[in-house]
């Protein structure tokens, strides 16, 4: 296949991937040591576990089937969102906020009845934010390293063959084998402050919803699938071609930004209430 012929993979491709998956496997291994370590007795395990359970549904089996519906298969739904940018990005940003969001909702509010405390909030943001890293991100940056190994090793009929690469799946594979090429220190560094910047969103996000199931107020619900549909803005913006890669880093950043400030000022007001009934 012609197209792969005349792949090169830099020399900073290897050592580049290697570090990020690495890095990949660190920030939410951290994220959870540190928190865990600082605040023990006011955390449980179950808080983690019920972010990684509630991404995985609300995210991975719930959104990604209505996606299968309205952006895989061939229909006119599907033609007529994907065929209009602004109709597929309004799509996606709405998609990535109700599911993510009221999954967050429904687990806190009817599921995690037990330990209701902010420490608990953001163990369970690090489960959400966590899982998606480790079953959504890592495995990519895995198929990088992968292809470029394999390209580097030997020429690129034999690296097609041992990637199982049909004339039939060439156009599909072609843009990872292409992204991989690519990847160097600086792609490295964009993908981890990436990852770092949706730890805390994710982290700020379910802080939100937390506050709003404790308090009772659904408001709090509806400013956090604005919130992440507003942050997921440029990011749809740029899966389309429409905005660079520079000014979705700047604007992801920015909203973190907004959603971690209310976030901190929310926690920050459920831990005095939580000291004045304790009489502290």
């Amino acid at each position: 296949m012609k197209e792969f012929e005349n792949i090169v993979i830099g020399p900073a491709g290897i050592p580049s991937l290697i570090i990020t998956v690495i890095l990949m496997i660190a920030v939410p291994a951290v994220f959870f040591l540190c928190w865990r370590r600082k605040h023990k007795p006011q955390t449980s395990i179950r808080w983690l576990m019920a972010g990684v359970v509630g991404f995985l549904v609300s995210s991975r089996v719930l959104e990604l089937g209505v996606h299968l519906l309205c952006i895989v298969l061939d229909n006119p739904v599907s033609r007529f969102i994907n065929g209009n940018t602004t109709v597929y990005v309004l799509y996606g940003i709405t998609m990535a906020g109700v599911f993510e969001e009221c999954g967050r909702y429904i687990v806190l509010k009817y599921i995690m009845k037990k330990n209701r405390t902010p420490e608990n909030a953001v163990l369970y943001g690090i489960g959400h934010g966590g899982i998606e890293i480790l079953a959504v991100v890592l495995p990519v940056m895995i198929l990088y390293l992968v292809i470029a190994v394999l390209f580097s090793a030997g020429n690129a009929e034999s690296a097609v063959r041992a990637l199982n690469i049909t004339e039939e799946s060439a156009a599909a594979a072609l843009p990872y084998v292409q992204a991989a090429a690519s990847f160097d220190y600086g792609m490295a560094v964009l993908n981890i402050i990436e990852r770092l910047l949706a730890m805390f969103m994710h982290i700020g996000l379910t802080v939100i919803v937390f506050y709003g199931v404790c308090s009772a107020k659904k408001v709090y619900l509806l400013m956090a699938v604005l919130l992440h549909m507003l942050a997921d803005t440029f990011p749809a913006l740029y899966q389309k071609g429409a905005v660079p890669l520079w000014a979705v880093e700047i604007w992801v950043a920015v909203w973190t930004g907004v959603i971690g400030f209310i976030a901190v000022r929310l926690y920050r007001k459920m831990k005095k209430s939580s000291s004045d009934e304790n009489g502290v």
